[in-house]
Parts: structure tokens; C-alpha cells; sequence
């Protein structure tokens, strides 16, 4: 038995589930989440209590089991408080601005690169090199996220480039003049 999966999912007051068939819904104060259910898992709703099990004991079934209970608990907790990521831009000329539907970086390239926002996403952009990526899909919003550093990973030398708040670059030394 998953260590993980046989843990019962709690459902806070302000969030809803409901079965209907193999489609799990999930409703609360920042969207709406659905989720495809696999044959081999069942889920059951009582209450304020979602429990999540096998119907056999295949490789297949054994593996999705605490995936799909932590994909549930993860709707759950998407909807209820949402989920950020923070992304910060280094380097002279380097900025990002919203225009409309649509994030415009600049990062060093003959042309600014245009990144259309997915729905279900919301993007802040503050001081220009500040971009906050938010939304109540946890997956989404690190797809997002990783796509945005994507386009100008922080490269080694300078530093310079799109990399998560917080995160350390591992600078290399430049060439020694002797």
C-alpha cells in the first residue's frame, strides 16, 4: 500500500468536490480544477474527506495511486490559496513588461521575445525586472515559470539572465590575465 496515497485528502470549508464517473471537480475560491481518474484508482468523496485507493495491485495501479492523491491534494490546495512563482531578471537592458494578454522580455536579443499567457494564469510584472507568475494550477504555473527562464537561462559568468528569487548561480571564474 502507497505510504502516501493511503492518506485521506482533507477538503477545507470554501472548497468543493464532487465524482461524476472517472472526473474529479474541484471548485473554490480561485477556480476550477478537473481531473481525469484512471480505471485502475478509485476515489471516494465523504464529506470533508477524500480517500483515494487501488482497484488491483498492478505496477500501473501501484504507481498512480499516491500520484493521483497528491494531484488531488494539490487541486485543492490550488483553489483554495492559489500558488506563485517568483522570477527575477538580471542584466543592463534586461526587462520585462505586460501588454495586455501577452509578457514582452527584452533580454539581450535583436528582438523582444513575446510570451502569450496561457488562461488560468496571472502574470504581475513590478519594476520591470520583477515577474510574479500565479495561478491555482501548481503544474501550470511551474510550466509558466520554467518557460519564462527558459528563453534566457542566468548563464554563469555575469549572471545575467532569468532566474527564480532566491536562486544561487554558480559563477565561474572569466579567463585570468597573466
Amino acid at each position: 500500500m502507497s505510504r502516501i496515497g493511503k492518506i485521506p485528502v482533507t477538503v477545507p470549508a470554501g472548497a468543493e468536490v464532487t465524482l461524476s464517473g472517472n472526473v474529479a471537480t474541484v471548485k473554490g475560491a480561485k477556480g476550477q480544477s478537473t481531473l481525469k481518474i484512471p480505471a485502475q484508482i478509485t476515489v471516494a468523496v465523504d464529506g470533508g474527506r477524500v480517500t483515494v485507493g487501488r482497484k488491483d495491485e498492478t505496477k500501473e495501479a501501484r504507481a498512480l495511486h499516491g500520484t493521483i492523491r497528491n494531484t488531488l491534494n494539490n487541486m485543492i490546495l490550488g483553489v483554495q490559496n492559489g500558488y506563485v512563482k517568483e522570477l527575477e531578471i538580471q542584466g543592463v537592458g534586461y526587462k520585462a513588461q505586460l501588454q495586455g494578454k501577452t509578457l514582452v522580455l527584452s533580454l539581450g536579443f535583436s528582438h523582444d521575445i513575446k510570451y502569450a499567457i496561457p488562461e488560468g494564469i496571472k502574470i504581475e510584472v513590478t519594476g520591470a525586472t520583477d515577474v510574479k507568475v500565479s495561478g491555482h494550477d501548481k503544474a501550470l504555473v511551474g510550466l509558466v515559470a520554467a518557460r519564462i527562464r527558459a528563453f534566457a537561462p542566468a548563464e554563469p559568468y555575469k549572471g545575467k539572465g532569468v532566474r527564480y528569487k532566491g536562486e544561487q548561480v554558480r559563477r565561474k571564474e572569466g579567463k585570468a590575465v597573466a
